[in-house]
């Protein structure tokens, strides 16, 4: 496994990452629908939902913790095997509110597939470098969120849950791949870890990680609410999201050129600014036929800046604090997903648009606040860099 250049090991972790995302939303669009025709209830549904982000944020800071006392493979692989298992529990015959556990379940193990993978590319790549690999990290995240509800247009209610159990064996498959990996681990060390060093570098970046979740909650629940108020069709409403996740795959290595050479923490902050703007344009736009497209101009601005923002939080980090910080970040942005994702379910029925400029406003004052935390530090990184 220490054969393997950095690049294999980056290209592996792609594989892994886009065949987990591939499957977890392999059956998603179909999910309320499976679980209403098990005998769930609409409140029933909401908390089966909401358990996969409320899982992530009870366990991402500990995952990293475990991370960083016991190397990232076996967390990465007991992530993935525990998320396949997992999943292969949809096919029994059970009543909706059983599932619950099995969200549970995936929302701790998706957690861990993310400290792991995003923890080891910071370990493998040198601080002038990290841009362009966590770039390609998260193509592969989103290629796979493109093609899983495709891949997954053949599946009913009735044959979801073999769906999910295909999800499993492909979780169990990137197990097999992570287990044959090097991913930056040092033999154990048996001396207490270091104190998290809250940087600025650190503070602005989960403080960004916020002001991307709570983004991410309003698309979460309200998006296809929007749309279907604007009269979208089904089939507008699914070319939305791939319109978005298009643009992101093909700029992505762009946005991490830009983190490697240029200012990441302008970058950023441009990133940050521009989710915020669009919040407040979308409900506006009542052309179903251009809204998808507004959408995909937003996609480019994410591409091009999130790369920096994922760069930021291991700068300056010892290697034994990667697992941490991923995990406060990974904590602070589903935390505020789920917190929003709540609130704006609530907001849209008084007013479709008061989720919209609400967190609107709530993201420009995130990132006023990342500017703050920022302010002093120095945003180009030269090539001399060492990992520290």
């Amino acid at each position: 496994m220490r054969n393997a250049t950095r690049e294999q090991t980056l290209r592996r972790l792609s594989i892994i990452v886009l065949l987990q995302w591939m499957g977890a939303t392999l059956g998603l669009p179909l999910l309320p629908l499976f679980l209403e025709h098990r005998g769930g209830s609409p409140h029933i549904i909401g908390l089966i939902v909401a358990s996969f982000f409320l899982a992530g944020v009870a366990t991402q800071f500990g995952l990293g913790h475990l991370t960083d006392t016991y190397g990232r493979r076996p967390i990465l692989v007991s992530g993935l095997i525990l998320y396949g298992v997992a999943s292969m529990t949809y096919v029994f015959p059970l009543h909706a509110s059983w599932f619950t556990l099995t969200r549970v379940l995936q929302g701790g193990a998706a957690g861990a597939i993310e400290v792991a993978s995003m923890s080891a590319v910071s370990a493998l790549f040198a601080e002038h470098e990290r841009g362009s690999a966590v770039a390609k990290i998260l193509t592969a995240q989103l290629l796979g969120i493109a093609i899983g509800p495709i891949a997954g247009v053949v599946a009913t209610v009735k044959t979801l849950g073999w769906a999910f159990f295909l999800t499993g064996v492909v979780s169990l498959i990137a197990a097999i791949i992570a287990g044959r990996t090097f991913l930056g681990d040092v033999s154990l060390d048996d001396t207490p870890l270091p104190k998290v060093q809250w940087t600025p570098q650190l503070l602005g970046a989960v403080i960004a990680a916020a002001t991307t979740g709570v983004s991410m909650g309003v698309y979460e629940t309200c998006w296809s609410m929007l749309m279907h108020a604007h009269h979208a069709s089904q089939l507008q409403i699914r070319l939305s999201w791939t319109l978005f996740c298009i643009p992101w795959v093909a700029l992505s290595r762009v946005g991490g050129w830009i983190a490697d050479h240029w200012n990441r923490k302008w970058a950023g902050l441009i990133g940050l600014l521009n989710g915020a703007i669009f919040l407040s344009v979308y409900p506006h736009c009542h052309n179903n036929a251009v809204m998808p497209f507004i959408g995909a101009f937003e996609s480019i601005g994410a591409a091009l800046t999130v790369p920096s923002v994922a760069s930021l939080l291991t700068q300056g980090a010892s290697d034994r604090e990667f697992g941490r910080r991923q995990g406060l970040s990974a904590t602070a942005q589903t935390g505020a997903l789920a917190i929003t994702a709540i609130a704006a379910g609530f907001l849209f029925t008084i007013n479709e648009a008061l989720p919209f400029y609400l967190v609107s406003v709530v993201g420009v004052l995130l990132t006023l606040a990342t500017f703050w935390s920022w302010r002093s530090i120095e945003g180009r990184i030269r090539e001399n860099t060492l990992l520290k």
